[in-house]
C-alpha cells in the first residue's frame, strides 16, 4: 500500500501531538489540591510554585493540579473528600479543622504565636508544631505543614485605646467557646454570626466590632462601618497542608521529602506576600479615615496574661488529655524562644 508524502506528514504529526498528551500525562503519582482562596492570591500562587518544584524535583513523577476558589466543595466537603480519598489534598485553615481534630483548636488561643515571625516559625516547626501535625494521623489525614494566613486584628465602632475600653463592649466571634472566653477574659462580651451577616451587623450596631486579618476587613469593607482599629494582630491565622494518607503511603520516600521541602521552602515567600497585602489594606482603611492604633507592648501583654488562662480551659474541655501533651510541649517552646 503507498501512502502519499501528505499523509505521512499528518500520521506523523497526529503520532507527535498523541505522544506528547501521553507523554505529558505520565506522571506516575498525581494530585488532586483543593482548597478556597482565589488564584489570585497567595495561597494559590504559593502551590503553583511549589506544583513546579514538586515536578522537576521528582523527574515529573509527582503531579499536583491544583482547584482554587472551592472548586472541589466547600472547605468541609474538601476536608471529607482527603479522608474518603476522592481527592488526595487540600489546604485548610486551621478554623475548618476543629471539628476533625479538636487539638488544633489550640490555634485559636489568641496570643499563642510570639509578634516575631522567626520565633513563630521556630514554634512551627519545634516539638510542639511536629506533634501538633501528628495529632492528625489518626483523623484520617497526613498534615505535613503549616502555612501562615495573616493574623487577626480587633476593630469596633467605640474606642479600643486600652484594655479597659473592651468591657461591655459586643463582638462578633466564629462559634469557637475559646474565642467567646478570648473577650470575656477582658470583660466584653462575644456573639457568634455567621461571617455573611457581619458587615449588617456592625452597620446595624447588633454588635460593636469584630477580629479579621486587615486585607480580610478591606476585602470585605468592614472598615467601611468601624471607626476603631488596633494592629493587635492577636490571632493567628494558620493553614494545614493534608493529603489522604492512603496516597501519601503509596509515595517513594525520597518523594515524600521532596514535598515536604518544597513546602517549607515557599513559605517564606507565602507569608512575605500576605504581609505585602496587609500593608496595602492598612493604607486603604487609614486613607478610608478610620482611627488606626498599634496595641502596646503593655496592653499585650496584659490581654495575653488575662486571656491565656481562659482560652486554655476552654480548649481543654474538647481537646483532654492530648490537648494537655500539647499546651506542655507549647509552653516550654514559649518559654524558650520568646522569654
Amino acid at each position: 500500500m503507498k501512502f502519499s508524502a501528505r499523509i505521512v506528514t499528518t500520521l506523523l504529526a497526529v503520532c507527535m501531538v498523541f505522544g506528547g498528551v501521553i507523554s505529558a500525562g505520565a506522571a506516575e503519582f498525581e494530585a488532586r489540591i483543593g482548597h478556597l482562596e482565589s488564584a489570585l492570591q497567595p495561597r494559590h500562587q504559593g502551590l503553583e510554585k511549589i506544583a513546579k518544584l514538586v515536578k522537576e524535583r521528582t523527574g515529573g513523577a509527582v503531579e499536583f493540579k491544583l482547584f482554587p476558589s472551592s472548586q472541589l466543595g466547600n472547605q468541609r466537603q474538601m476536608n471529607e473528600s482527603v479522608q474518603f480519598g476522592t481527592i488526595e489534598g487540600t489546604v485548610s485553615p486551621a478554623a475548618f479543622l476543629g471539628g476533625f481534630n479538636p487539638a488544633v483548636s489550640i490555634m485559636d488561643i489568641p496570643f499563642l504565636l510570639p509578634a516575631d515571625r522567626v520565633k513563630a516559625q521556630e514554634i512551627r516547626q519545634g516539638k510542639f508544631g511536629k506533634e501538633l501535625l501528628k495529632s492528625f494521623d489518626a483523623r484520617g489525614f497526613t498534615a505535613i505543614a503549616t502555612w501562615p494566613n495573616g493574623r487577626k486584628n480587633f476593630t469596633s465602632n467605640k474606642p479600643l485605646g486600652s484594655v479597659e475600653a473592651y468591657k461591655g463592649q459586643r463582638f462578633r466571634v466564629m462559634d469557637s467557646k475559646i474565642l467567646i472566653e478570648q473577650f470575656a477574659a477582658i470583660g466584653a462580651s462575644a456573639i457568634a454570626l455567621p461571617f455573611g451577616e457581619l458587615y449588617t451587623a456592625l452597620q446595624n450596631g447588633v454588635v460593636d466590632g469584630e477580629e479579621n486579618p486587615l486585607d480580610t476587613i478591606q476585602r470585605m469593607k468592614f472598615y467601611e462601618v468601624q471607626k476603631y482599629l488596633v494592629l493587635s494582630e492577636h490571632g493567628a491565622m494558620e493553614d494545614f497542608v493534608l493529603f489522604n494518607p492512603s496516597w501519601w503511603d503509596s509515595l517513594p520516600a525520597k518523594y515524600q521529602k521532596v514535598i515536604v521541602a518544597a513546602f517549607l521552602e515557599v513559605m517564606p515567600g507565602v507569608e512575605a506576600h500576605k504581609e505585602q497585602a496587609q500593608k496595602d489594606a492598612l493604607a486603604i482603611i487609614e486613607k478610608a479615615g478610620v482611627n488606626v492604633s498599634p496595641l502596646s507592648g503593655a496592653d499585650r501583654a496584659t490581654m495575653r496574661e488575662l486571656m491565656y488562662p481562659k482560652t486554655i480551659a476552654a480548649y481543654l474541655e474538647r481537646a483532654g488529655n492530648e490537648g494537655e501533651k500539647l499546651v506542655k510541649l507549647y509552653e516550654a517552646e514559649y518559654k524558650r524562644i520568646v522569654k
